[in-house]
């Protein structure tokens, strides 16, 4: 199945730039994931940074989209920047806040909530840390909030869609 569709969804970055998603991704391997400074799986970004910095020059990139729908996120943009950086060492692009799900849902997640997960579920995003790993064809694999950023299940995916050999 082919959606090129995602790649024209507009997103606006963490500095407030407006762009795409096809552009902020640069026809990478994405994997989304809806985050929260917050929130008990917020070490999840050592591991996403992990991945950013394992497989960032063979074609990956990891998205992260702050999101207060769990009442677990800072404040500002600024707040959220720094924490990233500061507490986690965050080089990774990282879009403005959005919601998740309901009517005012970020275009990019009412398109991503269509996918099932490997239980054969989609819908609602259930938490933060929610991950879609994208592929620019339009591909969609969808992890739940508890799939550890570094679970051979996601890197398994990372790998074969990025033609990545598996790390020595």
């Amino acid at each position: 199945m082919t959606d090129t569709g995602l790649a024209d969804i507009e997103v606006t970055t963490l500095r407030g730039e407006t762009t795409t998603f096809g552009a902020l991704t640069d026809g990478k391997v994405a994997l989304v994931v809806n985050v929260a400074s917050r929130c008990g799986l917020a070490p999840q970004y050592e591991q996403l940074e992990a991945l950013q910095k394992q497989y960032g020059d063979a074609g990956f990139t990891v998205v992260g989209f702050p999101s207060n729908q769990f009442l677990q996120e800072l404040g500002s943009q600024d707040a959220i920047a720094e924490y990233c950086s500061a507490t986690w060492g965050v080089t990774f692009p990282m879009t403005d806040k959005v919601r998740v799900n309901g009517k005012n849902a970020h275009p990019l997640y009412q398109a991503l909530k269509q996918t099932p997960d490997d239980d054969g579920k989609a819908g609602r995003v259930t938490w933060n840390f929610e991950k879609f790993l994208v592929h620019p064809d339009g591909r969609v694999r969808r992890f739940r909030p508890r799939t550890v950023p570094d679970d051979p299940a996601i890197v398994s995916v990372i790998e074969e869609w990025t033609g990545s050999a598996p790390a020595a």
